[in-house]
């Protein structure tokens, strides 16, 4: 009775709302949640930008391509693993536009925002790795925020569990497994990624930090490795119905993938830049407030040194008599 009791207490309870109202405007917590996670990830990454030399703010003029571009990826791509949900007989064609009832996909976001983010940085001039790099914790606080609107829309939870954090899901839910009696717990899946991902992007800062030689697309690389490593243990207990490949989740598969393209472009990565970026700027490109850059080793053919020769003070003094003689 005593272990019943504890249980009740110390279960994760699911919200009762998933929206509200703000006259004919309806307010999704899920959109909120993604929304507040981007706006995290934007000044994350602006400071690591700053500080690498980059122009204040650049980050914005490239989320205005990477950003839309990472939406439509992430629709797309859950479509896609999930075409039963929205193609054939009883399925709703037009649930498809309704992405605020939930239903994006993360690795579509990557493909989509990796392709955005290549052209904002192409437009801006700034390297495509230097602001994967940047971007990279700032991706994983902005996951760990957006799985918040998984528990408000209850739903991607785990398999029924006896422990005492388990959460509870309503039984009216359409998501609740056919046969299980009411009361059943589930694995917080949503929790298990939040920590997953908190704890990720302090060790990225962390490394980013402590080793400076991490450039060149290799923290981004770290950043694939360690998400898709804890995605592939989450989507393994998640009970949500989706396409199998091979006995394995379509998701599964994706970060398996992941994670070897990860360990691909460090090492890559690492025997074709051994030294640092020389600028978080293209060769040819930058912004006249730029401070003082950092010349990559072994790298001078992909760094064009656009500066004037230092000036001593008896060049000054030679210039200025020049001048009066004159």
């Amino acid at each position: 009775m005593m272990n019943a009791a504890l249980q009740v207490v110390a279960s994760i309870p699911s919200p009762g709302v998933s929206y509200f109202d703000i006259g004919p405007l309806r307010i999704h917590f899920y959109a909120l949640c993604i929304i507040l996670g981007i706006i995290v990830a934007v000044f994350l990454t602006n400071a690591r930008l700053t500080k690498r030399g980059a122009e204040p703010w650049v980050v914005i003029d490239i989320c205005l391509l990477a950003i839309p571009i990472a939406i439509i990826g992430a629709r797309i791509f859950h479509v896609l693993t999930h075409p039963g949900f929205y193609f054939g007989e009883g399925s709703d064609f037009w649930a498809i536009f309704r992405i605020w009832e939930g239903g994006i996909a993360i690795y579509g976001a990557l493909i989509g925002g990796a392709v955005g983010a290549w052209l904002g940085c192409r437009w801006t001039g700034i390297r495509f790795w230097t602001f994967a790099d940047a971007l990279a914790p700032g991706m994983l606080i902005a996951q760990a925020l957006g799985r918040f609107g998984n528990w408000f829309n209850q739903e991607l939870f785990g398999l029924p569990t006896t422990l005492p954090w388990g959460l509870e899901i309503s039984p009216d839910n359409p998501a609740w497994p056919v046969g299980l009696p009411a009361g059943t717990l589930f694995h917080p899946t949503f929790a298990y990624e939040v920590v997953w991902n908190l704890l990720g992007a302090a060790v990225l800062l962390w490394v980013s930090k402590k080793f400076i030689t991490l450039q060149w697309g290799r923290v981004f690389a770290l950043y694939l490795i360690w998400y898709s490593a804890g995605r592939v243990v989450w989507e393994s207990i998640r009970v949500d119905p989706t396409e199998i490949f091979l006995g394995l989740r379509v998701n599964v598969w994706w970060s398996i993938f992941a994670i070897v393209l990860g360990l691909v472009i460090f090492f890559a990565q690492k025997k074709r830049h051994p030294g640092l970026e020389p600028s978080p700027y293209m060769p040819g490109r930058g912004w006249s407030g730029a401070p003082a850059v950092v010349h990559s080793q072994n790298s001078e053919s992909d760094f064009v040194d656009v500066s004037e020769p230092p000036v001593g003070k008896h060049q000054v003094a030679a210039k200025s008599t020049a001048h009066i003689t004159k």
